[in-house]
């Protein structure tokens, strides 16, 4: 889980839980997704980068002319507007006052509050239910190391408790210094219907590269929302039924549908041998 001391620049940590959060409730209907704000580098390259385009338009071949400036004017309007409009297609939320990534997502597992925190609590268990964690080292009562996977090798950071609420609610946050700022929380409320408990994980980081940053990691398949999602999902069927299933292994597609018909055919022809030999024997 990817949670300066907060995860944030300035020590902002989280809201706490039913106050007004920053982006929305994963529980909750989404009217619209917060498009991520590029950073003044960003937006003086792209600036540059239409500028440059534009003037090039300036001369050449008609058709030439009109699609560099064309794309040129365009640059210079998303740099004047400041708003990444890659990021805002990918779904990648930022909080406009910090410049963090926000990610959320929530699971309804049949089980009781006061079990599910119990395994959120114990901080060495994260690697089991977050796939990106490596390890997790308690240092004290509040502090910990957290290492996680990255492209090449590991990253590293201590974080400490921020909140701690038995059975209701878990928040963490980097400390000073930390490699990535990152923060995070888990929440666990009573489902309606008697259904289980809802377990919210709400996380915050701030991307090396700044919203370019989150972009090529969403595209290269990295980035935290990918993975947590799956990561809650199996979460759920580890609890429910005791075990995660998984297609490792396993045909699929037409491959299997091609087993299957080899297996027929396999067995047809061996009930026709067996069949061929009780008439033989008969015949004798």
């Amino acid at each position: 889980m990817t949670p300066n001391q907060s995860g944030m620049p300035s020590g902002k940590r989280l809201p706490a839980h039913g106050s007004a959060a920053s982006f929305e409730d994963p529980l909750e209907p989404q009217a619209s997704t917060t498009g991520a704000s590029m950073t003044l580098l960003e937006r003086g390259v792209v600036a540059v980068a239409g500028a440059s385009l534009a003037a090039l338009g300036l001369r050449g071949h008609p058709f030439a002319r009109i699609a560099l400036m064309g794309a040129g004017i365009g640059l210079s309007i998303v740099a004047a507007q400041g708003k990444n409009p890659l990021a805002t297609a990918l779904k990648i939320q930022q909080d406009p006052d910090t410049g963090e990534t926000l990610v959320s997502d929530a699971v309804t597992i049949a089980k009781p509050a006061d079990a599910l925190y119990a395994i959120w609590r114990k901080l060495d268990n994260l690697p089991q239910l977050m796939t990106h964690l490596q390890e997790v080292r308690v240092l004290d009562d509040k502090r910990s190391h957290w290492t996680v996977k990255a492209p090449v090798g590991t990253v590293g950071w201590d974080a400490e408790i921020t909140a701690d609420e038995p059975g209701q609610r878990i928040a963490w946050q980097s400390l000073p210094g930390a490699s990535i700022d990152n923060s995070g929380e888990v929440i666990f409320r009573t489902a309606p219907g008697k259904r289980g408990t809802e377990v919210i994980v709400r996380l915050r980081y701030k991307p090396p590269g700044g919203t370019a940053g989150a972009v090529v990691a969403r595209i290269a398949g990295q980035e935290p929302s990918q993975q947590l999602r799956d990561d809650l999902m199996r979460f759920k069927r580890e609890q429910e039924l005791g075990f995660a299933p998984t297609t490792e292994g396993q045909t699929s597609g037409r491959a299997a549908s091609e087993a299957k018909k080899l297996a027929g055919k396999g067995e047809q022809m061996q009930g026709n041998k067996q069949r061929s030999k009780q008439a033989d024997g008969g015949t004798q």
